[in-house]
């Protein structure tokens, strides 16, 4: 009988126990809509017509960047991250505008990824101006290799001490574009 009552009382606590825990509600970032990794890729413009002049300047082909949260947790802002080990690297604080889907830096904004093999080739100095222009992601905006409908990206990109215009005489502003990153092998 003893036993019976020990088997009961456990089992009742182990029900309290149960039920009595909260689970507490997992909230998304402010920018959660415009968060992510994306599949890219980088063309050239040419400084007088604004044409593509190059759809693989760098010849890096297609690889990854990031948007995500800053610390502050506010709607109106996000990091943009290349951190590609060929092209040109930044990381840079964007205004965003989450209900068009629209991004933008300021003028010549702190190129915060710091020394990179890249930038050392050119005499670089971590920290260069970056400066992001008529940034936008369209929900669906495009296909995926694979077929698959996925988030648009599009922005046009600048560095404040890029060697390439003096060098080439072109190139002073390059688009980059792509898709959501879907993980999928057919996709890359």
């Amino acid at each position: 009988m003893k036993k019976s009552l020990y088997s009961i009382f456990a089992l009742i606590a182990m029900l309290v126990a149960f039920t009595s825990c909260e689970k507490d509600e997992v909230e998304n970032t402010a920018t959660v809509e415009m968060a992510g990794e994306w599949h890219v890729h980088v063309s050239a413009l040419d400084p007088a017509t604004g044409e593509e002049i190059d759809d693989d300047w760098f010849g890096d082909g297609d690889y990854n960047i990031t948007t995500s949260n800053t610390a502050a947790n506010v709607a109106n802002e996000m990091w943009l991250v290349d951190a590609n080990g060929t092209y040109y690297p930044y990381q840079v604080k964007i205004n965003v505008n989450p209900s068009n889907m629209t991004f933008n830096s300021s003028t010549d904004a702190e190129n915060l990824f710091g020394a990179s093999a890249f930038l050392a080739q050119y005499g670089i100095d971590a920290g260069a101006t970056v400066t992001i222009t008529d940034g936008k992601i369209v929900k669906n905006g495009t296909k995926t290799p694979s077929g698959q409908p996925a988030d648009y990206i599009e922005f046009y990109v600048s560095f404040g001490d890029d060697p390439f215009p003096a060098e080439e005489g072109t190139a002073e502003k390059y688009k980059v574009s792509g898709f959501r990153y879907t993980g999928f092998t057919a996709d890359e």
